[in-house]
């Protein structure tokens, strides 16, 4: 099971790993429990580490120091890390060291030569007798007879005199191919590549015959059989060329170049067979060419009666194809080099001869009798470039000591390129022979030091010696007792100890385990029956024999000797760890045989090898010869025992502790086991990680042909040895610490236990789901093949298929995109099979049990949907079945919405448009949406203002996609509602339906987020009247929202409130407009707040009379304010005292928000000399102070008689009563800012002074009585004045007074009289009286008088 990630508590200091705590002694510095943003070293140090080099498998983390703490893999998910731990782990296993590093200049012994067969490095498979059909040939032989190998055939050969029979020596009754067509005794034979291009593509390989007179070349192709063998055939080429009185008897060929070169015995030259496929103007098809004499010793032949004495000749040729080089050795032990230069060219350009390579030894080791002149070389090997760099040729002596030489250019420098002549060669190292006294090693000495030694004679006889890469050397050695018997010395690098150098003594550096074998008659010819080892293309990693152990068959090795064929088999180190387990095994060996592994190879290494071994990868040789799987219960129970409770323990590397960090498990080291297991899966799938899945070419009839790259049978080994170990791990999960689950937290003490193994589970979790992948990975590309894979290419959209064309497995194993894609390609499958007729339920279970994770229970049901969408559209959407085979569609869509991928569900939408399945495509998009965003995580992010950076923002994208179908679902039915009427005949029209159905989903759908981008959408399509007639929660909602950041969405609110009869938050939203910073114009919003106490007046259901009335009075005072501010903003257009720039501005900021009326008072009102509106203002504020209004009022009468004059008014005064009209009509004649008792003493010293006898006398009076000013009131302010006898009216100035009190008492009067109550009261009546006969005698004159005493009389009689 998975541990759940711990969530941190708040990030207190040191509270959770890599939370830094603040310095405790900064100077200057607050402590705080929050870390400020780019304080945290932590942070600031991983943004320097480097790539994880690749280490160790789970040692890069410990690599990189302090920058550990915030490792890479911490964001990784499982798979993704175990696949980082392959690629870290098949990374180390191509650093393997190449031969160079290990063999520097300089001498060693160390061999281990142990008595347990289980640790012999090659084991003995069968011994093949020579056919009786020979032995019937051989008792007709009358001159020579050869015998020889061509082991990669498994094929031996024979030379009778004149005649060559080859025949598999694996067949029990092998059939004889026979070559006797020609007289002449055959010298030497040789099997080599031809020259391409000579020869039809059949002939793969050339016999090479060489006779007393002529040297033939013959055909040879071989053809696989089904018993495994090869077949054999010859053919004549017509190719040879005359050699008569050369004696070849060697031959060797260039399989790069297909170049020929043979030798005699009768000189030391060197030459060369030239062939083509036709002859030339100066070329015939065959020739021969001497390399070493020149000039006319070319067209001398040699005599046979020519007596030459201890001549020197050639007794070995080898080829390095790699650096183009030709190495001879002659029969006085000089070494020869040559280079191969292209066009048929060899030049000499070294010559070590015995002198030579002795004086090199004497500066390389004291004297010894293995190294003198009594020595011989006797036998040359090549090492390739692909192998080393440095070293390029192995010397083998008489005394069994090897010499590794290298050759290098003239500046001293290795050569790499072949086109590079070398000049010298040097000595670079010498491995003596091992101790002749030697026992053979007991188990517990094996790997241990035993000193150097260089007279040991166990090889002292060497006859000859083969080597093979990467290191096999076999040395056939003679005894003198028994002169036709040799003795075969086998060696072989141990490749577990070279691996991990650093952990061994430098003297054990090149290691090697030793053989003896006794063959028990003269060994004739020794070759290589498998592939040449190879690891790796490069010197680096190329000998790893550890990395290729389960991928490659192991070398095996053809002795041929006068008895017999023997086979030999290179024993890998999980074949010895299964054979010493078996034979040594018991209830203590096992112990001490395991300790033993772990000591020379490591913990990793023998719990990679143990799970092998458990898991059947064991090979041993049985009683019958056949190499078969150690499969006996008890050895895999000791291998299960050994990687179970020897496969150590995580390790907290506390290294990387610092006082700021507590533990994490990136800074645990998974336990050997874990990298064992890493090991072993590594090892299995090395040949196809980084493999492409297929390859395209061209077939024979000029179609597309896809090809796997790696054959089909290999995967199915691959993914039969992975299974195994499937089933290992399952079976013994409970065992294993990291997999058996949370029982295993229990056995934990400390903390560090507990994060150590949390750790470990992490690391081998990730390694067996990563196991289960490649499972289902190989079994996809198995069921892939199967199929006709070019179809299904070719149905691929070009993106997708060049995505194919670059497909790895890894990539396929471990990435979303090969999972992705591999789903296509199960989707075409499933589709080409429908297509064919097959069932989509057969088919689709089919794939689901082979590759689950490709096709799992989820896309079954979707291949069910989209079949069911087929057959709908084949029978029709109008049939009822059609519907029910929709709505089945939609039902199986919708149960597998979590897992619809984007294209599947816009295919969906796409299909059901045509049939007008408008509700059910909405319902499919709308339940993805959802799906895709379980958390609603996209709503909360649209509520707390959309930020980009946001990582919501991504699940609303997701939502989006599908709404943008829902979007063309609503724009497809919108036009086909257009194209058809609604009603047809009086019924309704399928179209109407649909879009009913398709709205009704829409208006009850419960997406908030839905329905948001819904409304946004209408708006950015021109369909605003459409949110007018919905009817949801949702759209008040958004248009809340919106509203205040949009004055459309503002205005699309109260349109709303108004339509649905919501007056009174019609008023609201109104009234908010008005106040909004919106780019409005005052007039606009003296619109809103006059609309808004209109609604704010009417009545609404559910709001009570208070909160109506509040909101009224705000809307009614905020209208005056604005109706003030509107006056000033008129006044200020037609203000010449602003000068043009000055006015735009002023202008701008008073035709916008509604301002205070402080700032409309001091900032425009007071400074302009608005009188009329300062005192609107103090109406609005209820300013109270008389003064400050008497005085307005003044500059007021002042301002607008000043203005009148200004624009030529002949009447001034009346400009002024209007005014005063039109502010007290305003200003609803308010005692505070309408005084009648101040304004009146005004009007009339203004008449008197600035208006004398222009106009009406009583034109001051009569503006009062226009305003509807009780003649009361004037009559009381102006006998008042008469009796105060204010300025100027006083004299004779107060008859001006007087006239307007009887003016006014006429009116008065006049007003009353038709009421029956005379002047309002009687009281009121008698004091009228008293003034009147007041001003008769003082202050009325001539006719008023008159008028003054009818008057009276009038009252009086009304009075009676």
């Amino acid at each position: 099971m998975s541990y759940a990630a711990q969530t941190p508590q708040r990030p207190l200091p040191g509270g959770f790993p890599q939370t830094p705590a603040p310095g405790r002694y900064q100077s200057g510095a607050s402590r705080s429990a929050f870390p400020r943003a780019g304080s945290n070293p932590a942070f600031q140090q991983s943004q320097n580490v480097p790539q994880n080099a690749p280490q160790h498998p789970a040692q890069s983390s410990q690599q990189n120091g302090q920058g550990a703490t915030k490792s890479t893999t911490r964001t990784l998910d499982p798979i993704a890390r175990a696949s980082k731990t392959v690629n870290e782990t098949l990374d180390q296993e191509s650093r393997y060291p190449e031969l160079d590093t290990y063999l520097g200049q300089g001498i060693s012994s160390e061999y281990d030569v142990s008595a347990e067969a289980a640790w012999a490095p090659f084991q003995k498979i069968k011994t093949y007798p020579i056919p009786d059909t020979i032995f019937e040939q051989y008792n007709h032989s009358q001159l020579r007879t050869m015998m020889g190998l061509f082991a990669e055939f498994n094929h031996a050969w024979v030379t009778i005199d004149n005649a060559c029979y080859l025949w598999d020596y694996t067949h029990p009754n092998p059939d004889l191919v026979g070559f006797e067509e020609q007289p002449n005794s055959i010298t030497a034979v040789r099997l080599v590549t031809p020259r391409p291009g000579v020869f039809v593509p059949s002939v793969t390989r050339l016999l090479v015959v060489a006779t007393t007179v002529d040297l033939i070349l013959v055909g040879l192709s071989a053809d696989s059989v089904p018993n495994g063998g090869r077949k054999v055939s010859l053919y004549q080429t017509r190719m040879s060329i005359p050699i008569r009185g050369m004696d070849v008897n060697l031959i060797e060929g260039s399989a790069a170049t297909g170049r020929i070169l043979f030798t005699g015995r009768s000189d030391n030259d060197i030459y060369e067979f030239t062939y083509q496929q036709e002859e030339k103007w100066f070329q015939n098809r065959c020739g021969k060419i001497n390399h070493t004499s020149k000039g006319i010793a070319t067209l001398t032949p040699s005599f046979l009666f020519t007596q030459r004495q201890e001549q020197e000749h050639t007794v070995q040729m080898v080829i390095d194809d790699s650096r183009r080089l030709l190495y001879t050795l002659s029969s006085r032990s000089t070494v020869r080099v040559f280079h191969m230069k292209p066009d048929t060219k060899l030049d000499l350009v070294i010559t070590k001869t015995l002198t030579d390579v002795l004086n090199n030894i004497g500066h390389m080791t004291s004297p010894t009798d293995l190294i003198s002149r009594d020595m011989a070389i006797v036998a040359i090997a090549t090492v390739s470039a692909q192998e080393a760099s440095k070293i390029h040729l192995i010397m083998t002596t008489s005394t069994g000591c090897r010499l590794f030489m290298s050759a290098t250019t003239s500046y001293g420098y290795v050569i790499k390129d072949p086109s590079n002549t070398p000049t010298s060669m040097q000595l670079q190292h010498i491995k003596f022979p091992p101790p002749i006294q030697q026992q053979p090693s007991s188990l517990s000495t094996v790997g241990n030091t035993q000193g150097l030694n260089t007279s040991s004679r166990a090889l002292i006889q060497t006859r000859t010696a083969s080597r093979y890469a990467p290191g096999y050397s076999f040395s056939f050695v003679s005894r003198e007792q028994q002169t036709q018997t040799d003795m075969l010395f086998v060696s072989a690098p141990d490749a577990g100890r070279i691996a991990r150098p650093q952990e061994l003594p430098a003297s054990s550096r090149f290691a090697e385990l030793g053989l003896w074998l006794n063959l028990g008659s003269r060994a004739e010819d020794v070759g290589l029956a498998t592939r040449a080892f190879s690891a790796s293309s490069t010197p680096c990693g190329f000998a790893n024999e550890l990395a290729v152990q389960y991928d490659k068959p192991a070398t095996e090795i053809a002795v041929l000797t006068n008895t017999g064929i023997q086979t030999f088999r290179r024993r890998r180190l999980v074949d010895m760890f299964a054979t010493v387990i078996q034979v040594r095994g018991g209830a203590d060996g096992l112990e001490a045989e395991v300790k033993n592994f772990i000591r020379l190879y490591g913990r990793s290494e023998t719990a990679a090898t143990a799970l092998a071994v458990a898991c059947g990868q064991g090979l041993d040789v049985t009683a019958d010869s056949r190499v078969a799987s150690i499969l006996d219960p008890e050895v895999l129970e000791k291998a299960r025992t050994a990687f179970v409770e020897y496969g150590g323990k995580p390790m907290l590397n506390e290294n990387l502790l610092v006082d700021q960090f507590l533990p994490s498990m990136d800074m645990v080291r998974p336990s050997p086991r874990h990298d064992g297991l890493a090991m072993y899966m590594a090892r299995l799938v090395r040949s196809i990680w980084k493999a492409l899945v297929a390859e395209e070419s061209v077939c024979s009839t000029g179609g597309l042909a896809v090809l796997p790259t790696v054959s089909l049978a290999r995967l199915r080994e691959i993914q039969r040895d992975l299974t195994k170990l499937q089933e290992f791990l399952t079976s013994n999960k409970s065992f294993i610490d990291g997999l058996a689950g949370p029982e295993a937290l229990g056995r934990v003490t400390t903390k560090q236990e507990e994060l150590s193994l949390r750790a470990e589970h992490r690391a081998l979790h990730g390694l067996v789901l990563l196991l289960s992948n490649i499972i289902e990975g190989i079994a996809f590309v198995l069921t892939l093949f199967d199929e006709r894979i070019e179809e299904i290419v070719l149905s691929l959209p070009n993106e997708t298929r060049q995505q194919f064309r670059t497909l790895t497995y890894a990539g396929l194993f471990c990435t979303m995109n090969g999972k992705e894609l591999a789903k296509e390609l199960v989707k075409s499958i499933v589709d080409r099979n429908i297509a064919n007729g097959s069932n989509v339920d057969t088919v689709a279970e089919s794939l689901r049990r082979k590759c689950g994770s490709f096709c799992s229970a989820d896309d079954v049901v979707i291949f069910k949907a989209q079949e069911q969408l087929r057959r709908a559209s084949d029978i029709g959407s109008s049939s009822e079945l059609g519907r029910n085979l929709l709505n089945e569609s939609l039902r199986l869509f919708k149960q597998v919405s979590e897992n619809l991928s984007m294209e599947q569900l816009q295919w969906a939408v796409e299909q059901y448009l045509p049939m007008e399945f408008y509700a059910g495509a909405i319902q499919l998009a709308l339940s993805v949406a959802k799906e895709s965003d379980r958390s609603n995580s996209a709503l909360s992010w649209i509520q707390e203002g959309r930020s980009a950076s946001d990582i919501r923002a991504t699940a609303f994208a997701n939502r989006k996609r599908c709404y943008d179908l829902i979007h063309q679902v609503i724009a497809s039915l919108d036009a086909a509602s257009q194209q058809h009427p609604g009603m047809v005949n009086g019924w309704e029209a399928v179209v109407s339906k649909r879009r009913a159905e398709a709205y009704t989903v829409i208006d009850t759908s419960d997406d908030q987020v839905f329905q948001i981008d819904l409304y946004d959408w209408y708006l950015s399509q021109g369909l605003a009247d459409r949110l007018l007639d919905i009817q949801s929660p949702y759209l008040i909602t958004y248009l809340e929202r919106k509203a205040t950041e949009d004055i459309t969405h503002a205005d699309l609110l109260w349109r709303y409130y108004s339509q649905w009869s919501r007056p009174h938050d019609a008023a609201v939203i109104q009234l908010n407009l008005a106040k909004s910073t919106f780019a409005l114009t005052l007039n606009q919003r003296i619109e809103y707040l006059s609309q808004a106490k209109t609604n704010a007046s009417a009545y609404t259901a559910g709001i009570g009379r208070q909160p109506r009335q509040s909101l009224l009075r705000e809307v009614s005072d905020l209208l005056d304010v604005a109706n003030i501010q509107d006056d000033v903003l008129q006044k200020l257009k037609g203000d010449i005292r602003v000068s043009p720039d000055r006015k735009s501005e002023v202008l701008g900021q008073v035709n916008g928000q509604i301002l205070s009326l402080t700032e409309l008072y001091n900032n425009y009102a007071d400074q302009a000399g608005y009188y009329e509106t300062c005192l609107l203002i103090y109406q609005a504020a209820d300013h109270r102070n008389p003064i400050d209004i008497k005085n307005t009022w003044r500059n007021l009468f002042e301002k607008t008689h000043q203005e009148a004059i200004d624009n030529g008014s002949a009447y001034p005064y009346e400009v002024v009563a209007d005014t005063v009209r039109s502010l007290g009509t305003r200003l609803g004649l308010s005692e505070s800012t309408f005084p009648i008792a101040d304004l009146v003493p005004l009007l009339e010293r203004y008449a008197f002074e600035s208006q004398r006898g222009i106009g009406p006398g009583t034109w001051v009076v009569g503006t009062f009585l226009d305003l509807h000013v009780p003649c009361e009131t004037l009559f009381s302010v102006l006998e008042g004045m008469l009796y105060n006898d204010e300025a100027p009216f006083h004299g004779v100035n107060r008859r001006i007074i007087a006239g307007d009190m009887l003016y006014v008492a006429q009116r008065w009067y006049a007003d009353t009289a038709r009421t029956g109550r005379v002047l309002g009261s009687e009281a009121n009546a008698g004091g009228v009286l008293a003034a009147l006969g007041a001003l008769m005698t003082n202050g009325l004159v001539g006719q008023q008088v008159e008028d003054c005493r009818e008057l009276r009389g009038k009252i009086e009689q009304r009075l009676r």
